[in-house]
């Protein structure tokens, strides 16, 4: 076995094919407070919590022809998170907005996708915080993975998967310890089918891996799983401000019946916004000629969620 130098390496490292690398734009390291725009050099600590304990936070955002969507919500529902995990930024929480507009604006482009980790940071591998002095912040950008218009006018599949929702007390936290959502996102790999979605024991819906669900009813409500036992997209709090320009927005319990007695299903995350949930667990969703085909109100809302993030994103 080679006993390699630091530079050699650092060398030996950059040497490697470097899995994922047409995809990554640029990467931030509050540590040197600089912008790295090779991806050969995306590394954080492997002593850092976030990679051996999942103790850490993280944020999924988008931005569309240079408008950066809900960035202050992301911030609110990080700096909540913190707090939660009594984790202390290395800046405050004032300055992290700029911080992200600027590792941004430095891969010049209109469209793309960020990813903001808030760490325990690094100093051991024991389980105690109180190994790391001082916590992590990452930015990394990404190309934009723009959903194609043929993948709304169709809709997309769900099923019911047999991974439990996660304890409300962990679920409203946007923390690193994803290992169910990574169970939820194979089983809809075996299956063939585009998501997963969560009931608890006694059959009552929680989320999607990576998404939320609401429903549109035969009496025209909104229905969305309560709030207080799920993570709160800041897609889904937009569009439950959205949608009562139409129609009352409700929290509840929702079970598998409410989902066959639906008009639309809708999925609601940052990449995609709003798209339709069109089949459930085989069976097509919908009445008359529109079953089994994108609803009204999923592409009205699609429509006006981008028209949102245009008209009040944070400009780069």
């Amino acid at each position: 076995m080679r006993i390699l130098e630091g530079k050699a390496f650092v060398d030996a490292l950059f040497a490697l094919s470097r899995p994922g690398a047409e995809h990554y734009l640029a990467f931030y390291d509050h540590r040197l407070k600089a912008v790295c725009n090779d991806p050969h050099s995306f590394f954080i600590p492997l002593d850092d919590h976030i990679c051996h304990r999942g103790d850490g936070l993280f944020e999924s955002i988008c931005f569309r022809k240079g408008r950066i969507f809900a960035l202050e919500a992301h911030m609110e529902r990080m700096r909540q998170g913190a707090e939660a995990l009594s984790l202390v930024p290395p800046c405050t929480w004032e300055e992290m907005p700029s911080i992200i507009l600027e590792v941004v604006r430095s891969v010049h482009v209109p469209d793309g996708d960020i990813r903001v980790f808030l760490s325990r940071g690094p100093g051991g591998f024991g389980i105690s915080p109180k190994e790391c002095p001082t916590a992590g912040f990452y930015v990394v950008v990404l190309k934009a993975h723009l959903e194609a218009e043929e993948r709304y006018a169709k809709g997309i599949s769900a099923f019911t998967s047999r991974i439990p929702p996660k304890q409300p007390y962990l679920a409203r936290i946007k923390n690193t310890n994803y290992l169910p959502n990574v169970f939820m996102a194979k089983e809809a790999e075996e299956k063939g089918k585009d998501v997963a979605v969560s009931f608890d024991e006694h059959g009552i819906m929680g989320e999607a891996a990576i998404a939320n669900i609401a429903l549109i009813t035969k009496d025209d409500l909104f229905v969305c799983p309560k709030l207080t036992s799920i993570l709160a997209g800041t897609t889904l709090l937009t569009a439950m401000e959205i949608v009562q320009e139409r129609m009352p927005c409700v929290e509840r319990d929702i079970s598998h019946d409410d989902i066959w007695e639906a008009r639309e299903i809708l999925l609601l995350t940052s990449s995609k916004l709003c798209v339709a949930i069109t089949e459930f667990d085989g069976k097509k969703i919908g009445e008359g000629e529109m079953r089994g085909k994108p609803g009204p109100i999923s592409v009205w809302l699609k429509k006006r969620l981008f028209e949102v993030l245009y008209e009040s994103g944070s400009q780069l």
